[in-house]
C-alpha cells in the first residue's frame, strides 16, 4: 500500500464533534472531517483537556457562535500533506494552537502572547478555527507544523501526560516572570489544576509555598506534589496564616489562579511591602478595584501572565516527558474522563468545580494511551 493510499484509508468523511451553538449551548454534532492542505496535518484526538478558558468563552458569548472549542491536545497524525516531510503517519503528537510569528516587535520582546500571528489559531475541527480538541479530527495548520507547534510523543507516555504540555507551558511562564528566589515565600490562591501546577512549579525554585483552598481533597492531592503547608480557605484566614509564617511581612509573592476579581484585593493584602501579586486567571476585561497606595507607597508590584512562551517549549516538553516516569507524572490530577458523547456532561462538571473535579478529560478515541482506566477520584 502506498503512501497515497495509507492518507485516505479508514478515514470517514464525517465525524462526531461537540459544537458551541450560543451561550450555553453545546451540542454532539456529526460534521465533516477538515480537509487539509499542502503543509499541513489531520490528526486523529486521543485526549483533551477542558481549559477553563474553554468555560469562559461557553458561558460568557465572548466567541462568535459556531465553533468548536479545546486545545489541550494530543493525538495521532492520520494524514500528511504534500511538502511536510518532518512527521509521518503514525506518529503519536501533541498539537499547540497557537505559535507566534517571531520576528513582530512585540516577538523581539519576548511578548509573544501579543503577536498577531500569534493570536490566529492554527488548529481547527471546523467552521472558524478554534482549536478543535472536542471532536474526532483536528486540520493544523500549515504555520503550526513548520513553526514547532507540533511535538513528538515518546513512546512509553501516555496521550493524556502529553496533553498537559500546553497548560504547563503557561504555568512555567508564569512563574519564570517571578524570578522567584529560595528564601522567598510564596502563596497560590487557588489549587485546582493549574492553582497546584502554580504551587508545584513555584516549590520546584526551592521557595517556600503555601497553598489556599475551600477542598480539603485538593490539598490531599497537592502533598502528592510535596505541597505541605495547606490553608483551609472555609476556616482559616489565608492573610493571617500567611503573615504568620513571614514574621509579619507577608508573602513575598501571591499568584492568584482562581477567575474573577473578587479575591484581587486578598492577594494584595497578603503581600509584603515590595511583593509581587501575579494574576493569572483574570482573562475577562472589566472593573476592579485595586489600592493605588498599595502599588506606589508599599511599593507592591502587579503583573500577569497570559497564554504560553514559544521560547520554553523544550524545557517544557522535557519537563512532561522525563517527569512521567520521574515524580512529575500529571495523570493523577485527571479526576474524570468523557467520552465525545459525554463530552457536555464533563463541561458541566468543569464549570461547577468540587473538591472531586480536577482535570477532566475528553477522549474521543478508545484505547488513549493512558496508563490509568477511567476511575473515580481519588483512586488508585
Amino acid at each position: 500500500m502506498g503512501q497515497n493510499d495509507l492518507q485516505h484509508a479508514e478515514i470517514p468523511s464525517t465525524m462526531r464533534a461537540v459544537v458551541y451553538r450560543g451561550v450555553n449551548d453545546l451540542r454532539l454534532e456529526t460534521v465533516p472531517v477538515p480537509e487539509i492542505g499542502a503543509g499541513e496535518l489531520l490528526v486523529k484526538i486521543a485526549a483533551c483537556g477542558i481549559c477553563g478558558t474553554d468555560l469562559k468563552k461557553i458561558h460568557l458569548g465572548s466567541h462568535s457562535a459556531p465553533r468548536i472549542f479545546g486545545h489541550e491536545m494530543a493525538g495521532t497524525i492520520v494524514r500528511v500533506g504534500a511538502g511536510v516531510e518532518k512527521y509521518h503517519l503514525g506518529e503519536r503528537v501533541m498539537v499547540f494552537h497557537h505559535i507566534p510569528c517571531g520576528k513582530c516587535y512585540y516577538c523581539r520582546k519576548k511578548t509573544f502572547a501579543q503577536c498577531l500571528t500569534y493570536k490566529k489559531v492554527g488548529a481547527t475541527a471546523g467552521f472558524t478555527a478554534s482549536g478543535g480538541g472536542f471532536s474526532e479530527y483536528i486540520k493544523v495548520s500549515d504555520w503550526i507544523v513548520s513553526g514547532g507547534g507540533v511535538i513528538s510523543i515518546p513512546d512509553g507516555i501516555p496521550y493524556e501526560q502529553a496533553a498537559f504540555i500546553e497548560p504547563v507551558n503557561t504555568i512555567l511562564k508564569g512563574v519564570k516572570l517571578l524570578h522567584l528566589q529560595p528564601d522567598e515565600t510564596v502563596l497560590v490562591i487557588g489549587q485546582g489544576p493549574i492553582g497546584l501546577l502554580l504551587a508545584a512549579l513555584s516549590k520546584r525554585t526551592g521557595a517556600r509555598v503555601l497553598t489556599s483552598d475551600l477542598y480539603p481533597e485538593r490539598h490531599a492531592l497537592a502533598a502528592k506534589f510535596g505541597l505541605t503547608e495547606p490553608i483551609d480557605a472555609r476556616t482559616e484566614d489565608p492573610i493571617a496564616r500567611v503573615r504568620a509564617a513571614t514574621d509579619g511581612r507577608g508573602a513575598d509573592v501571591t499568584i492568584l489562579a482562581v477567575g474573577g476579581s473578587a479575591l484581587i484585593k486578598t492577594a494584595m493584602d497578603a503581600t509584603r511591602c515590595g511583593g509581587k501579586v501575579m494574576l493569572f486567571a483574570q482573562t475577562q476585561h472589566g472593573d476592579a478595584v485595586i489600592d493605588p497606595g498599595a502599588v506606589c507607597m508599599d511599593e507592591k508590584t502587579l503583573l500577569g501572565s497570559y497564554s504560553a512562551d514559544a521560547e520554553i517549549v523544550p524545557e517544557v516538553t522535557k519537563l512532561i516527558f522525563d517527569g512521567y516516569h520521574n515524580g512529575f507524572d500529571l495523570t493523577p490530577l485527571i479526576s474524570h474522563r468523557f467520552p465525545l458523547e459525554r463530552a457536555v456532561e464533563g463541561v458541566e462538571i468543569a464549570s461547577h468545580p468540587t473538591g472531586t473535579s480536577m482535570k477532566i478529560m475528553i477522549e474521543p478515541a478508545p484505547g488513549s494511551g493512558a496508563k490509568t482506566t477511567p476511575l473515580a477520584f481519588g483512586r488508585e
